[in-house]
């Protein structure tokens, strides 16, 4: 599971990672929040700022499109680990913590994600809000969350949410993200290597 602020490199890294596990011949999957599905294209739509919608609508959208994304028949992250595949994840419920928490009450946030399964390994890319901005001015259009004072803010609440679940039975890594994209992979490998595949 991979995590961190809007431009931080979760991409990228997840691009790598299915890189090498297809050289190594393992199967795998690649997956991002929000999803392809229709939930997920409606949050897309709100996120482009083409439709409105209140904040609290939008933890919802995001709880439901979690939902297929881990339990859709066929396509869902459950089946996926039940084949033997290593699922490699762009943004999971911590984003809706950190995300979200900024318009909603946190505690509402948290219960709306309280019932879905911990990943086995989340990294969280730490990457400055200021270098994250410089990434995302290359965009050709701005999202809802955007801005450095917004960003900031939800790296603060991105850290609150990796304390709260310390200890709760995952692995937990946080890593420098303004470093070269191959040395980060390289850590990242390390992590994912000889871990075995846990069924949701």
């Amino acid at each position: 599971m991979l995590e961190g602020l809007d431009g931080s490199g979760t991409t990228t890294q997840m691009k790598l990672l299915a890189e090498r596990l297809e050289r190594e011949g393992r199967p795998y999957c690649t997956t991002w929040e929000p999803t392809d599905g229709p939930v997920g294209s409606l949050i897309r739509s709100i996120l482009h700022r083409k439709v409105p919608a209140h904040p609290r609508t939008v933890a919802l959208l995001f709880a439901a499109d979690r939902n297929e994304h881990l339990f859709a028949p066929g396509t869902g992250i459950a089946e996926r680990t039940r084949r033997g595949e290593i699922v490699i994840c762009d943004r999971y419920l911590f984003s809706s913590l950190a995300y979200q928490s900024q318009e909603c009450d946190p505690a509402y946030v948290l219960s709306l994600n309280s019932g879905f399964p911990l990943p086995q390994l989340l990294v969280f890319l730490d990457t400055p809000a200021e270098v994250c901005q410089e990434r995302l001015a290359r965009r050709s259009s701005a999202e809802l969350y955007d801005g450095f004072a917004f960003q900031s803010r939800v790296r603060a609440e991105y850290l609150k949410a990796i304390e709260r679940f310390r200890g709760a039975g995952m692995r937990i890594e946080r890593i420098a993200g303004d470093r070269p994209a191959g040395l980060i992979h390289g850590e990242i490998w390390t992590m994912v290597a000889g871990m075995p595949i846990q069924e949701v």
